[in-house]
C-alpha cells in the first residue's frame, strides 16, 4: 500500500514498490529508476528529467545507505529532508517515491555483500575501504526490488557509475545503466548534497577544483605526461587552499586503471578536502585518435 507526501505517491515497502511497477509493466510501460540518498538538488532533478525522456514511468528512491559510510564519515549528519525532496520530485516528472527504512533493506541477519573487483579497488576504493561494497550491495538490491528497464546515475560519481555498470553486466541484471552529465554551478562547482557543508570562504575556493581538472585534461590531451600533469594539478589544488588531497589521477575511463592506451577515453578524477567537506569531481580526456 502506498501513502502520499503532498501529491507524490510514496512506497515504504518492497511489496508496495513491486505492486506499482508490476502494474506499469503489465500495461506495457517502460520504467526508469533514479536511486538517490535524498537532499535533492538540480543535479538529481536532471536525472529525473533524463529518466522521464527515456521512460513512461519514473521511480526515485531515497535511502541514506549506512553500509557505504565508513566509521568516521558523515552518515549521522548527512542532510535529510524527505518532505522537501518529495515536493521537488512532485514538481518534476516523477511518478513514485520509494523511501524504505533501513530495516526494509537490511534484515537483522542480512549477510550478503556484492564485491565488484578491480574497478572498485583504486581511488575511492583505496581511500574509503568498504564503500563500494556498500554501494554495490544496495544498488543490486534496488535494481532487483524495482526491476526497472533503465536506471540513471550521475557522472559526478564516475567510479561509482563504472562499478554499477560492471555489477549489472556481471550479474546479468536486465537493466540499462545510463550516466547523466554533471550539473554545475555557474562557477563550475559540481552540484553535491555535501556542498551545504561549505563555509562562505570555502565556497569561494571550491570552483578552483574544476578549473584545475579542466587544465589537467587539456594538458594531457595535448600530449603531456598524465602522471606529471596530475601531480601538478594536485599541487595547484593544495596551493589554492584545499586542506588535503586524497587523489588526483588520470585513469582509463572504464577500467579506472592507469591510462596507458591513449586510443581509449581517459578521465581525470579527484577527491579532496575543503575543511570538513570531501569533494569529488572528474573531467573527460579525449583519446588521441578522436
Amino acid at each position: 500500500m502506498t501513502e502520499k507526501l503532498g501529491t507524490l505517491p510514496v512506497a515504504r515497502s518492497i511489496a508496495a514498490l513491486r505492486r506499482c511497477v508490476t502494474a506499469w509493466r503489465r500495461a506495457g510501460e517502460v520504467v526508469a529508476l533514479v536511486p538517490t540518498m535524498g537532499a535533492l538538488h538540480a543535479g538529481h532533478l536532471a536525472l529525473i528529467a533524463h529518466a522521464a525522456q527515456r521512460a513512461d514511468r519514473v521511480v526515485a528512491s531515497i535511502f541514506v545507505n549506512p553500509t557505504q559510510f565508513g566509521p568516521n564519515e558523515d552518515f549521522n549528519r548527512y542532510p535529510r529532508d524527505e518532505a522537501g525532496d518529495a515536493a521537488k520530485l512532485a514538481g518534476a516528472r516523477c511518478d513514485l517515491l520509494y523511501a524504505p527504512d533501513a530495516a526494509e533493506i537490511y534484515a537483522p541477519d542480512f549477510s550478503t555483500t556484492v564485491s565488484v573487483g578491480a574497478v572498485a579497488e583504486p581511488l575511492d576504493g583505496e581511500f574509503r575501504p568498504g564503500h563500494f561494497a556498500g554501494v554495490a550491495t544496495v544498488v543490486t538490491k534496488l535494481l532487483l526490488q524495482a526491476h526497472p528497464d533503465i536506471a540513471c546515475f550521475g557522472e559526478k560519481d564516475w567510479q561509482q557509475l563504472q562499478v554499477i555498470r560492471r555489477l549489472a553486466r556481471d550479474l546479468d541484471i536486465e537493466v540499462a545503466i545510463e550516466g547523466v552529465p554533471i550539473v554545475r554551478e555557474e562557477d563550475g562547482l559540481a552540484l553535491s548534497s555535501r556542498n551545504v557543508y561549505l563555509t562562505p570562504e570555502e565556497r569561494r575556493i571550491a570552483p578552483v577544483l574544476h578549473r584545475t581538472l579542466a587544465d589537467v585534461a587539456a594538458r594531457v590531451a595535448a600530449g603531456a605526461d598524465p602522471d606529471a600533469a596530475a601531480k601538478a594539478g594536485g599541487e595547484a589544488v593544495l596551493k589554492a587552499g584545499f586542506t588535503k588531497l586524497d587523489y588526483l589521477a588520470v585513469r582509463d575511463a572504464e577500467s579506472l586503471q592507469p591510462w596507458v592506451a591513449r586510443v581509449r577515453p581517459g578521465r581525470v578524477l579527484v577527491a579532496t578536502w575543503l575543511g570538513r567537506t570531501r569533494l569529488i569531481d572528474n573531467e573527460p580526456v579525449a583519446p588521441r585518435n578522436s
